[in-house]
């Protein structure tokens, strides 16, 4: 059954709703980072937080969350990929490039990747006006993260961790499309974020509470933006994404992606901690153009 056109712009506006908290979630763990909470601690509690909202939020709705026989692996599978590589490669990347604009636009990389898995993987479709709209969308979020914030010592080394951070989420966005057709999108990422806790809980207990002060990791500073990321970014806007995933396959919603520096970079323009040049707001434009362009089907004759 076709979707209609009133379907097909839901699906785009909770697909914006996941960018832009994602952008806003690169702010949070960079305040948690800058105030030394371990990445581990930050990623743990944030995965455990998640699950369990989701899970009282499945309790509620009346969903199944029982899990059919043979699906174990690809929901363990799914958990490694997302939250455990991902979070820790991430988090860490962004401690070590010292920028979230940055970071934000190496993770945006991953359309590249999506693409290739989609078209071999699922059989996705994709034609040369996409691939335009791709190359366009790249263009203009490199000219608005041109000129941001000064990058740390170990750039390098966390360019590496966010690319490692990149592969995973198209492993992650794979699996998701794999059990899409049989769970609901709450119940995807509520055993995602569980799985994925359980997975961090040894390096939570063995490197969560170095220099542990009750202070402050207890604090409602600390546990403002950690709440922002389990609640927002995670349970929500991965729900959402799940959905997106669904409707418009791997390829073709991993390029929304492309969009979170230029979120991270506009919040932290309002913010105070960015400020946009014209050139800046002439890269959103282009990207957006571009952005467009990726989501354009060719009618059959």
């Amino acid at each position: 059954m076709k979707a209609s056109l009133g379907d097909k712009l839901l699906v785009y506006i909770l697909s914006v709703v996941s960018i832009v908290l994602w952008g806003m979630s690169y702010i949070w763990s960079n305040q948690l980072i800058q105030w030394g909470i371990p990445v581990v601690y930050i990623v743990c509690i944030r995965s455990l937080v998640a699950g369990l909202v989701l899970m009282l939020f499945n309790f509620i709705a009346g969903n199944s969350i029982r899990i059919h026989k043979g699906d174990l692996p690809k929901f363990l599978m799914l958990a490694l990929c997302e939250p455990f590589i991902y979070f820790v490669c991430e988090t860490y990347g962004i401690k070590l490039t010292e920028s979230p604009t940055y970071s934000a636009l190496v993770i945006a990389t991953a359309p590249l990747f999506s693409v290739a898995a989609g078209v071999m993987l699922f059989r996705e479709r994709i034609n040369w006006v996409n691939i335009v709209g791709i190359g366009i969308c790249l263009l203009g979020l490199g000219i608005v993260t041109h000129g941001a914030t000064s990058v740390g010592e170990h750039f390098v080394l966390g360019v590496v961790l966010l690319v490692i951070a990149v592969i995973s989420e198209v492993g992650y966005a794979s699996f998701t499309k794999a059990l899409s057709s049989t769970y609901k999108p709450t119940v995807i990422a509520q055993y995602q974020f569980l799985f994925g806790g359980i997975m961090l809980l040894p390096l939570f207990v063995t490197m969560g509470f170095k220099e542990y002060d009750a202070e402050i990791y207890m604090s409602w500073d600390v546990w403002r933006p950690i709440l922002c990321l389990a609640i927002l970014c995670s349970s929500i806007a991965f729900t959402l994404w799940a959905s997106t995933i669904k409707n418009l396959g791997v390829a073709k919603a991993s390029i929304f992606l492309a969009m979170i520096p230029i979120v991270t970079a506009v919040i932290g323009a309002l913010l105070g901690t960015e400020l946009l040049t014209p050139l800046q707001w002439t890269g959103i434009a282009i990207a957006f153009f571009g952005l467009i362009m990726t989501q354009y089907v060719r009618k059959k004759r």
